[in-house]
């Protein structure tokens, strides 16, 4: 890891324990539990043990207090190594987030403790068949029965679906036409009665997979709310600022490690007599994306620091998202390229590209990003829709 004005010393030795296990202990599994497409749940804990998993929650909840740009460096390491894998570190960091501001703390705490350990996998249902970054189309419903909750309904293309111990779930309480403040979020244990899941075969990140979630009758305590009635939605996307500047990261992260080969591959190999480093055609695509790539890394870790420091960063969050997986995809393409024939066969490249490409579909779409950064920009009253 380069030096930067983010990274401090602290941050520095953090990092480079954070590599030493990636490399150790999540690299070599890389491409089996992709053909696989099983989740290691032992290495897991085994990360979450050294303090790996969401290092920013307070040591009330069971972390270290240590910030989120603690998170963000160990983050990139572990992506670094999987990309998959690091899922464990965003859906943690994420809904932790979620859990320790807007749950209620004899509830949660038990949960956040055991997801810090490596125990539980929390997962976020958001997206429906209908759609997912428009919260007026979400129609799951929630309906209140004395001190519990009926939900019924389907989430789709959930990350961890059929995985997780626990689920965010969105529903609707209000009518339909109230649109993002008629969303209620709640607390939902994935082994309660009517909670059924599905797993897709999907073209990337296979081990942490992706399906979908059915809730039929599903009877949840008033008391697993998080937030308050109707405006969970609105509170509660306000953390997915934190976790856009990881996914920036975590992407590029992958586009680092591809560059890292590649220039040390095209010093090797010869064509006509010369390494390919001695064509332009080949180094100058290489030195335009190695450019690109410090400078959103750079963008990456402001916006985490801005939140570290409690001030605005949703527009570098949105930069950060729709712009990291973009280059990256385009990096790792570029580079496989390079490798020819070798890097197109099944192995590391081919899987990257595979994995990279999920994060410029979930988690927010490049259009929703531009559109929240003209928002911060110009104003919420001036960009509508």
């Amino acid at each position: 890891m380069q030096a930067n004005p983010y990274i401090t010393e602290d941050l520095q030795a953090l990092a480079d324990t954070a590599r030493r296990f990636a490399q150790e202990r999540v690299a070599p599994g890389f491409l089996e539990r992709d053909q696989s497409r099983v989740f290691d749940r032992g290495l897991m804990r085994e990360m979450g043990k050294l303090g790996f998993i969401a290092p920013e929650l307070p040591e009330q909840f069971g972390g270290l207090g240590m910030g989120c740009l603690a998170a963000g460096v160990i983050h990139e390491e572990i992506a670094r190594a999987d990309l998959g894998f690091s899922y464990v570190n965003l859906l943690a960091s994420l809904n932790s987030q979620i859990l320790s501001r807007y749950g209620q703390p004899e509830v949660v705490t038990p949960w956040l403790e055991k997801i810090v350990a490596g125990e539980s996998i929390c997962a976020i249902a958001l997206t429906e068949p209908r759609g997912g970054s428009d919260a007026a189309n979400l129609r799951l419903k929630i309906e209140r029965v004395g001190d519990e909750y009926i939900v019924n309904g389907e989430k789709t293309s959930i990350s961890a679906a059929d995985q997780a111990d626990i689920s965010v779930v969105f529903g609707r309480t209000g009518t339909p036409e109230s649109g993002a403040h008629g969303v209620t979020a709640l607390l939902v244990p994935m082994d309660t009665p009517g909670v059924t899941t599905s797993r897709f075969d999907c073209h990337g990140q296979r081990a942490i997979g992706r399906g979908s979630i059915f809730f039929e009758n599903v009877r949840i305590p008033v008391s697993h709310r998080l937030g308050d009635e109707n405006k969970g939605f609105v509170q509660v996307m306000h953390g997915f600022d934190f976790s856009r500047s990881l996914i920036g990261l975590q992407c590029l992260a992958v586009a680092r490690v591809a560059l890292e080969e590649t220039w040390a591959y095209i010093t090797q190999r010869e064509a006509f007599g010369q390494p390919l480093s001695a064509f332009q055609g080949v180094t100058h695509p290489l030195s335009s994306f190695d450019t690109e790539v410090e400078g959103a890394r750079l963008l990456c870790l402001q916006g985490l620091w801005l939140k570290d420091q409690g001030l605005p960063h949703s527009a570098e969050a949105g930069m950060a998202k729709w712009w990291g997986p973009k280059l990256a995809y385009d990096v790792v393409h570029q580079c496989l390229l390079c490798f020819g024939h070798g890097g197109y066969d099944r192995g590391p490249m081919e899987q990257r590209l595979r994995d990279v490409l999920g994060f410029q579909i979930g988690d927010g779409t490049a259009q929703i990003m531009k559109t929240i950064i003209a928002r911060t920009r110009a104003g919420r009253q001036f960009v509508p829709a």
